[in-house]
């Protein structure tokens, strides 16, 4: 007999439709056969299968069976497809005959026959909702509340397959899961060191305050302890809070990576990662034989932190350039081409000199002249000519430090208010497209809404012609100010505005 289960896969992010069709011949030599461009996981599925059936208390029918996973192109990986082939066994061998034409299955099976963490749960509860003939979705206990984000569907949490074949034969029945409100979840994150710890660095500070409204990338360079990494640290707990868009991207890079953790349902404030100055190009951009994504994605709507950047190995800093730029990252391989998002906020940190004291007041520099221009020549003009904002970190006094009782500066929560209404601002501005932040503007939103006085043109031309502007450096300062002006309530762009943004910019030689 012939049975037929409706399951998923993805492909990049985007989910498909996956037909798990099982055959259970009456004659032939008893056998089990996957077909339809299985992986190892999924192969190894047989063996899991079998163990589970017998476990739950049913019979592993002994004939020949053949499961396909359709459509056949599609590359299948994972656990995932346990679920839904053990049922269609035990439909096709006529143990159980339930209606499962309006569901969909998904889930990893231990050899008891209970269901494990399964990744990649959003995206197939997300598929669930855009399939009309799909009503109901069962998902491992552990993973509802993640599937429940989306609205529309019902979630059924499953325990064990024992537990599913009785709720499908309607001797008990599992109860479904609530729906989860993302707007009373979304929150800021919590931070190693607030701002108001941070002695001195007004200038720095600022920086950060205005590449945390509008998204910006940023580049601090100073002497060793004084204070790069801190602030960097400090930087989630002024950014500001996640959409619910937002958050469902990010959730569901994070769910088919399995950097969910077992009891988290949705990734709830902006990720910060830091990933190590040897960590190699496919482990920050993302690839493998069958693609998976790297630090940049995982990094998405939040911040992506690369202390010690010259120390990076040039080509793999080379390959931010398309994601910098396009907000998202195109990986090609044999198997598949894939797209991941990657619209992040670039933190790099660096020491002006190999020994670290070059231009220092304090200590002697300790390299030669060749040894400074060969480590400043590390990160490309490329790459400098993408980031937003250059802040210099001088060291901080000492006096500064002892006997200090009391910091005037604001703290993160105040400062995280005001990011708060200008990201806002930004949000209504651009709520007929899909730019979150003033720095993903295109030139065209820049012509569109940051016009700019008669006195701004002049004093921008002026300041191209000085500084050496490239085009492209020309419309991040206007977004820069852009930005500033959100910051200080102002509907238009001000000289002061641009004043401000055009300091934070290096001059080419």
């Amino acid at each position: 007999m012939l049975a037929k289960i409706f399951s998923g896969a993805t492909v990049g992010l985007e989910p498909t439709l996956i037909d798990v069709e099982v055959d259970v011949a009456s004659q032939g030599l008893p056998t089990l056969n996957i077909v339809g461009l299985p992986d190892k996981a999924v192969e190894e599925s047989k063996e899991r299968v079998r163990s589970a059936i017998k476990n739950s208390g049913a019979d592993f029918p002994m004939r020949r069976i053949i499961v396909n996973l359709a459509p056949a192109d599609i590359p299948k990986f994972g656990p995932s497809y346990d679920l839904p082939i053990a049922l269609g066994i035990l439909i096709g061998s006529q143990q159980i005959s339930p209606n499962v034409e309006d569901a969909m299955f998904f889930g990893e099976l231990s050899l008891d026959g209970s269901l494990r963490h399964t990744n990649g749960i959003l995206p197939m509860a997300h598929l669930a909702r855009t399939q009309d003939r799909i009503k109901r979705i069962f998902v491992p206990t552990i993973n509802s509340k993640e599937a429940a984000i989306i609205n529309d569907v019902q979630v059924y949490p499953v325990g064990n397959l024992l537990e599913l074949v009785r709720h499908l034969s309607g001797t008990i029945e599992i109860q479904q899961e609530q729906p989860v409100k993302l707007s009373e979840v979304l929150q800021t994150a919590e931070a190693e060191f607030d701002f108001s710890e941070i002695i001195g660095q007004e200038q720095a500070k600022r920086a950060m305050e205005i590449a945390s409204a509008g998204g910006h990338n940023i580049f601090l360079k100073g002497t060793p302890g004084s204070g790069k990494t801190m602030l960097a640290r400090a930087l989630p707990g002024i950014l500001p809070t996640l959409t619910e868009d937002e958050a469902l991207e990010v959730t569901k890079i994070y769910s088919i990576t399995g950097n969910l953790s077992a009891n988290q349902s949705i990734v709830t404030s902006r990720p910060f990662r830091s990933p190590h100055h040897t960590t190699s190009r496919i482990g920050l951009i993302g690839g493998g034989s069958n693609p998976t994504p790297g630090e940049v994605s995982l990094a998405h709507r939040g911040v992506l932190f690369l202390d010690e950047f010259p120390e990076f190995p040039r080509h793999v800093l080379e390959s931010l350039r398309q994601p910098m730029e396009d907000g998202r990252v195109t990986i090609s391989r044999a198997k598949a081409t894939v797209t991941y998002p990657a619209s992040f906020l670039l933190v790099a940190a660096s020491n002006p000199c190999p020994c670290g004291y070059y231009g220092d007041e304090k200590r002697n520099c300790k390299c030669l002249p060749g040894q400074t221009a060969r480590y400043q020549k590390r990160v490309s003009g490329p790459i400098l000519d993408r980031i937003d904002l250059h802040v210099d970190v001088p060291a901080v006094d000492t006096q500064k430090l002892v006997g200090r009782t009391k910091n005037n500066s604001d703290n993160s929560i105040t400062i995280q208010k005001r990011i708060q209404n200008a990201r806002d601002v930004q949000l209504k501005r651009f709520k007929e497209t899909k730019i979150k932040s003033n720095s993903e503007m295109s030139t065209r939103e820049v012509k569109l809404h940051c016009p700019l006085s008669k006195e701004c043109a002049t004093m921008m031309i002026s300041a191209s012609a000085t500084m050496n502007l490239t085009a492209r450096s020309y419309f991040k300062v206007v977004k820069i100010a852009r930005t500033i002006a959100d910051l200080s309530g102002k509907k238009e762009i001000t000289t002061n505005h641009l004043a401000e943004a055009l300091q934070y910019r290096p001059k080419i030689e």
